[in-house]
């Protein structure tokens, strides 16, 4: 029988307890600093300042500081300065060779925040934050101004370089000043502070709690570049996170006109909550959320308990309102969005907060939802109730976003079910017979005669035809919902195959060239304009690309003799009586009233075959940052002076912006045909 031990592992790959290492003090931090901060990358590097600088609103919060320093020098240390309590420099009673501040800065899990009333809300909670920075610093300095005394020490790796020292007294100043410079042993050769990121971490701080002022400075060589960051700059907000909200929207206009604003004690959680809210009437907004002045990007179950408030009140006051569809709702309709543009800010101040991590980036203290819930459950309902007008409106907002969410399952649940499904095509269209999009083109006629003609004219091997009847939905004054049960539009969307919005896919267009081609008149123009306004909100790409014409048909055919000539307009005709038509003869001219009225063969000669026809590529600027989020306009962020700011304020929902163009431009026409 084998004895499974006969063959042991060689001496060089025994595992005895020798290989056991223990690491003592801060050399865990060193040795992983991953486990810490999160890595040794940017972000990590720039989270060493945002611990100094919690630890030093802590001390604001509480009620102890009501200003603080925040210094980028060129140096490359960061200087945190508070007028608070100072850290105590006493000895330690477990330690009584050592100060209590040698003991927050060498030793793990060691602070002011784990029990007691030193601090009752508080961003630091594991006692590692200090000890933390000072292992990962090559130097860090720190001077205590309490008890008419200043008091000093300096560190380098995290070990003191000599015992804490009095180096002078005071009879007006008090608090904590820390000065540290990251070790280039652990983030790599010349780890550099971003000006930018670091004003935005103090601006941010400064917004949340209303009653600090942040003093910021940078070193002027820092700031480099297109960086406008200012060199020194007082940070005080008195309007909270209204000022905030405010410097978010950057004047974005807004679903409800007044955000919904406010604050209020947790019931039975011991502390509060404040919150800023928007919905913007063009493009998305995220949620920003805080918890003790700590930024919590993953959010957690502050942001539930928000999300469950507005849902519960918006349901109810569609109840209220006889509006059987707000049962739809869920909290991510109400608030929903894409990283980039803040419209929802909430900041909560709470007792002993858990966090999922030392990095503190998202909030998992399981009671938290309840109490914010109902907290501002209340006052959200006085908010709706107050505003009848902007409540229906931000109704009827996010009723869109959910029937949105819900159409976009049924899709697709229908492409998992049917992945086979042959392409679905409206009836009215009569299509080409080509196989592939190459050399292909749909027309888009106005009205069912129109269209009858233009079946007989066109080429069925590459010409297809869809009639459209009457004028279509102008879709930048309408719901996507009524966009969707528009008969006209839904044939259109089917028959072009590539999908709208955010599904488009241009490798998916059925056809190379959509052409528009309406009556030359100005019910023909109108139907044309509410086209390419279609085309332009929903489908962006597809006008980039270069696929979307315009047909020319003629107005007029003028007869002399043997000779024929159509005429585009009255212009046109004007025109060509003067230069082409200089014989003898008596000269006709024939209107046409419409496509429908034109000769199959006069339709083909003069407006269909390619090469007698006049084509007009619809050129369109469309806004770059549409185009790469794959977007429609409707949920895009519009910029003043765009192209779809021009389309919004002639074709969208409120006609007072329209005659505010008309007013703008009125003396610049010479004739209006009325």
């Amino acid at each position: 029988m084998t004895d499974l031990f006969e063959n042991g592992p060689s001496k060089k790959n025994q595992y005895s307890a020798k290989d056991i290492e223990v690491l003592e003090g801060l050399e865990p931090v060193r040795k992983r600093p991953g486990m810490y901060i999160g890595g040794t990358d940017e972000r990590a590097l720039h989270h060493l300042a945002a611990e100094i600088l919690d630890n030093s609103m802590d001390e604001a919060v509480a009620g102890h500081a009501s200003w603080i320093e925040f210094d980028l020098n060129a140096d490359g240390f960061v200087t945190v300065c508070d007028n608070g309590r100072g850290i105590p420099v006493d000895p330690h009673p477990k330690f009584k060779d050592k100060s209590a501040l040698e003991i927050v800065l060498t030793t793990l899990h060691s602070g002011g925040k784990f029990g007691g009333d030193a601090y009752k809300t508080s961003g630091g909670l594991h006692g590692v934050g200090l000890s933390v920075v000072n292992a990962l610093s090559a130097e860090l300095n720190v001077e205590i101004a309490r008890d008419k005394k200043i008091w000093a020490q300096s560190y380098k790796q995290g070990k003191p370089t000599g015992k804490l020292k009095e180096i002078g007294k005071t009879s007006n100043k008090r608090g904590t000043t820390i000065s540290f410079r990251p070790d280039p042993d652990i983030f790599g050769k010349s780890p550099e502070f971003k000006p930018r990121l670091l004003y935005t971490m103090a601006k941010a701080k400064a917004y949340l709690f209303k009653g600090v002022e942040i003093r910021w400075s940078c070193a002027p060589a820092l700031i480099t570049g297109k960086d406008e960051t200012p060199e020194k700059e007082t940070l005080h907000f008195p309007g909270g996170l209204v000022d905030y909200l405010d410097m978010a929207l950057d004047g974005r206009e807004t679903v409800t006109g007044l955000p919904f604003t406010g604050e209020a004690d947790l019931n039975g959680g011991g502390g509060r909550a404040e919150w800023a809210i928007a919905w913007p009437e063009r493009g998305d907004a995220t949620i920003a959320s805080y918890c003790n002045t700590v930024p919590t990007p993953e959010g957690g179950t502050h942001e539930n308990g928000l999300r469950a408030a507005l849902a519960r009140g918006l349901k109810a006051y569609g109840e209220m309102s006889g509006n059987k569809r707000a049962g739809i709702i869920t909290g991510e309709d109400v608030i929903s969005g894409a990283a980039g543009n803040v419209g929802r800010i909430l900041s909560v101040f709470i007792p002993e907060p858990e966090f999922q991590g030392q990095t503190k980036e998202k909030l998992s203290s399981p009671g938290v939802a309840k109490i914010v819930d109902t907290s501002v459950k209340d006052h959200f309902d006085h908010f709706l109730t107050g505003n009848p007008k902007a409540a229906t409106d931000l109704l009827e907002h996010v009723l869109e976003r959910a029937e949105e969410r819900l159409q976009k399952r049924k899709d697709r649940e229908f492409a998992r079910k049917t992945p086979t499904r042959k392409v679905r095509l409206p009836g009215k269209l009569s299509d080409c017979a080509a196989g592939s999009a190459e050399g292909t083109e749909i027309f888009l006629v106005e009205g069912d005669s129109a269209g009858g003609s233009a079946k007989q004219a066109r080429d069925r091997k590459t010409q297809a035809i869809l009639p459209l009847r009457g004028k279509i939905l102008n879709v930048a004054s309408a719901t996507e919902d009524k966009m969707r049960a528009n008969q006209e539009i839904t044939d259109l969307i089917q028959a072009l195959g590539c999908g709208y919005g955010e599904n488009y896919d241009g490798e998916k267009l059925r056809y190379e060239r959509v052409i528009i081609m309406t009556d030359a008149d100005v019910d023909g123009a109108h139907i044309a304009s509410l086209l390419m306004t279609f085309f332009f909100r929903e489908m962006p790409q597809m006008v980039a690309d270069g696929n979307l014409y315009l047909a020319m048909p003629p107005l007029y055919r003028i007869t002399q003799g043997s000779l024929s000539i159509y005429a585009r307009d009255d212009a046109h005709k004007d025109e060509l009586l003067e230069t082409a038509f200089t014989g003898r003869g008596k000269i006709e001219i024939s209107r046409f009233k419409g496509l429908g009225e034109m000769p199959p063969a006069q339709l083909k000669e003069t407006t269909m075959r390619p090469e007698s026809r006049t084509l007009l590529k619809i050129v369109l600027p469309v806004d770059e940052e549409l185009i790469s989020s794959k977007r429609s306009s409707r949920q895009a962020k519009i910029k003043a002076g765009t192209t779809a700011d021009l389309v919004e304020r002639l074709m969208g929902r409120k006609p007072e912006m329209r005659l505010k163009f008309i007013q703008q431009n009125a003396q610049k026409v010479d004739y209006i045909d009325v």
